[in-house]
């Protein structure tokens, strides 16, 4: 296979480590033995002054940057609260069609969603703008928690730091596992987190109940996932009425109680497998069943199986 030439668009106003993160990841696995040729480059080929005040030169021109493999858009503060400037869309939208890869930090999904090119894909961006996402680009299916998510040939990826799990995933998809590891380790970071994994485990984003007793049936779904936390067990803990209960959860948790349990009991069975245990202990344990259980309910979240899962914490471990 012959070199792959990597494109990293940078502007003013861009976020400093959402292309320092990217490039130091690509400069390792090139250093590595990876078979990239990277080029930073701005709109008109001028150095572009960061969010963070640090000038930085570039390589060339969008124009004269020509066919790559992959470009990478990072992100910018101002995306999500004003329209992209037109030199940053033209940019992207010269470079753009004829990659094999285009992927987004933070929010830089903003740009490919205005350029057009995320309608009718699953897309992610930071938590922070998620929701702003959604309500500007409603053909856009945004996954709020998602660490990146790759749909067709476009990738976009979770707040800043996410960007080093993105890159790293690009490195294993095109030079394998063991020269991907050999960057973790030389940067001191996880091989990967998969890329359907949450931002945020599901504790913290449940919202503390107002009621005494919503709170209980909570605090016992988190101490003892694959206890009985059927609709009927929990609305008698709560001395309510499943109609009730199902009312309450909506109302003070923004969800079902169904809906909380499994995310519950699918967050016992990452930290299983995560530990080393096997994919039938995790889905016995954590309380989601058989292993066919666990297998289609983590293909539904996250897209990879849950034994793929497990490879990949096993490897880091190893790392």
């Amino acid at each position: 296979m012959g070199r792959k030439r990597i494109a990293v668009l940078a502007f003013d106003g861009v976020r400093l480590l959402d292309v320092t993160a990217v490039l130091e990841v690509l400069s390792t696995a090139a250093g590595s033995g990876a078979r990239y040729d990277v080029t930073l480059c701005s709109p008109d080929g001028a150095p572009v002054t960061t969010a963070a005040g640090t000038r930085l030169l570039v390589d060339a021109a969008a124009a004269e940057v020509g066919r790559v493999h992959t470009l990478i858009v990072p992100g910018d503060d101002r995306f999500p609260h004003s329209p992209v400037d037109s030199g940053i869309l033209d940019a992207v939208r010269a470079l753009s069609p004829s990659t094999r890869r285009t992927a987004s930090v933070c929010t830089g999904a903003f740009v490919l969603a205005q350029a057009g090119f995320l309608d009718g894909r699953r897309a992610t961006t930071h938590w922070r703008h998620a929701a702003r996402l959604a309500r500007a680009y409603p053909s856009i299916t945004v996954e709020p928690d998602a660490i990146y998510i790759r749909d067709g040939k476009y990738l976009t990826s979770a707040g800043v730091s996410a960007g080093l799990d993105l890159t790293l995933a690009l490195v294993e998809e095109d030079e394998g596992a063991d020269l991907a590891r050999e960057v973790a380790r030389e940067l001191v970071v996880f091989l990967r987190r998969p890329g359907g994994q949450s931002q945020f485990s599901v504790a913290s984003c449940t919202a503390v109940p107002r009621r005494d007793d919503v709170r209980a049936v909570v605090d016992e779904v988190f101490a003892d996932p694959a206890a009985d936390h059927s609709l009927t067990a929990m609305a008698a803990r709560a001395a309510v009425s499943i109609r009730q209960l199902t009312r309450l959860f909506r109302d003070e948790l923004d969800t079902t109680p169904a809906v909380f349990v499994e995310s519950a009991r699918v967050e016992a069975a990452q930290a299983m497998l995560e530990a080393g245990a096997s994919v039938t202990a995790a889905a016995h344990r954590s309380g989601l069943g058989s292993e066919e259980s666990l297998r289609r309910i983590f293909f539904r979240r996250f897209g990879i199986t849950p034994s793929a899962y497990r490879a990949q914490f096993r490897t880091a471990r190893r790392a």
